[in-house]
């Protein structure tokens, strides 16, 4: 079994496209929402179907962060300097104690966590 898909509703489409494409390229642009190809797996940004106040929290219940594998320290040294060129905060390379790989994370435009990981 694999992910098919992955939605995320973001409060401004048009600044989270340009925040995700800093990283994962070009998307695919509709009226509603915008996508890209990760691997198989889709993942989707998109309008909330309720308008809400409510803010992103990753200590809710629910979603705690979404993690993109990378496979070399290079590719992630690479992707900490595309982040640092946008401008885009994030946590520098650190080595995750548990499984004592090298990791990164910082936070989308709506507060929601993701991390580059290196396996």
């Amino acid at each position: 079994m694999q992910f098919d898909h992955i939605v995320l509703s973001v409060k401004n489409l048009k600044a989270s496209i340009k925040f995700y494409s800093t990283f994962l390229g070009k998307s695919k642009v509709s009226k509603w929402d915008a996508h890209w190809m990760l691997g198989e797996t889709k993942l989707f940004l998109t309008f909330p179907y309720k308008k809400s106040a409510r803010k992103f929290n990753k200590q809710n219940l629910g979603l705690n962060h979404i993690a993109f594998k990378v496979l070399t320290l290079a590719e992630l040294k690479r992707y900490a300097s595309r982040l640092t060129k946008a401008k885009i905060k994030h946590s520098g390379i650190q080595i995750d104690k548990y499984s004592k790989k090298e990791f990164l994370f910082f936070d989308d435009p709506d507060d929601i966590r993701l991390e580059f990981y290196l396996r």
